[in-house]
């Protein structure tokens, strides 16, 4: 079955830096676009970054956009998040998903605390 797996995730101090790591298993990870999602209490789930199958297009939201680079290594089925230069709005319990045939599926999660 679709599995993933996020790691990562911890308390750091704003302008600090953090790299997310999904590793995926149960499918073709190398026909699947990949993306990371964010939640905070009380909010939706908001699309933070996404990648194609082969890495070559990626999108952000405008809050993260020069800041988080999304990344992926098909050899190992993992797709990372490097944040940089966090804020504390940046405060969000991350995942990793993927939509295969019209089902999405989630990791976990992971938290990331920014706060001094």
């Amino acid at each position: 079955q679709v599995r993933l797996v996020e790691s990562g995730g911890g308390l750091v101090q704003p302008g600090g830096s953090l790299r997310l790591s999904c590793t995926a298993s149960g499918f073709t990870f190398n026909t699947a676009a990949m993306t990371w999602f964010r939640q905070t209490p009380g909010r939706l789930r908001e699309l933070v970054a996404a990648i194609t199958e082969t890495g070559d297009t990626t999108n952000y939201m405008d809050s993260v956009r020069g800041r988080f680079t999304i990344s992926r290594d098909n050899d190992k089925n993992t797709v990372d998040l490097e944040m940089n230069s966090l804020k504390p709005e940046d405060t969000a319990v991350y995942y990793c998903s993927v939509l295969l045939r019209s089902n999405r599926y989630w990791g976990q999660g992971t938290q990331v605390t920014v706060s001094s």
